[in-house]
């Protein structure tokens, strides 16, 4: 993914090559829209996308 702004908020996805920033240049947007494709492999920086599941199960022990 490509993000059209200077700065990011998620450092770790850029650092991984799954973001790029390519701040308002025409070219670089362009260039990014037509041949991005992420580095390597995708980490778990912000978890395994299983959370609501968990919580769904703990609320269901609860009640």
């Amino acid at each position: 993914m490509y993000y059209i702004n200077r700065k990011h908020r998620w450092v770790e996805t850029v650092k991984d090559g799954w973001n790029v920033l390519v701040g308002a240049n025409k070219e670089k947007i362009v260039k990014m829209a037509n041949e991005f494709e992420p580095k390597g492999g995708q980490r778990d920086v912000f978890g395994s996308g299983d959370a609501s599941e968990r919580i769904t199960g703990i609320l269901g022990e609860i009640i």
